[in-house]
């Protein structure tokens, strides 16, 4: 659950991708690194790290770095236990913690 308006706003934007919510769906089943992830979901690694850093930053998944067996660090990937509820009086209580336009790191459209 969020605490301010910016807050929510990173959430609804992190989620309101749909390369995004095949991520959190597929982390919910299990806790993976990029590599397998990447061929799970059939997209590039580079485009699967864009939208794991947003999903990060707006706090719906955390990564660790573990060293497999033949040497190499590894990326692992799992979601954070959240939860969305959206109604009209969420809204109403966020609101008013909204800051300016700029400071929220929403899913960036707009933007020049």
């Amino acid at each position: 659950m969020w605490t301010t308006g910016d807050e929510l706003l990173r959430q609804l934007g992190a989620l309101g991708n749909p390369h995004r919510l095949r991520i959190v769906a597929a982390l919910s089943a299990e806790r993976t690194y990029v590599s397998k992830l990447a061929r799970e979901l059939r997209i590039s690694r580079a485009l699967l790290q864009v939208h794991l850093r947003k999903l990060e930053a707006a706090g719906l998944v955390t990564a660790s770095s573990e060293v497999g067996a033949d040497g190499k660090t590894m990326r692992f990937y799992e979601v954070t236990p959240f939860a969305v509820v959206l109604t009209p009086e969420a809204i109403a209580a966020a609101a008013p913690t909204l800051t300016t336009p700029d400071s929220v790191q929403g899913d960036g459209e707009g933007r020049k």
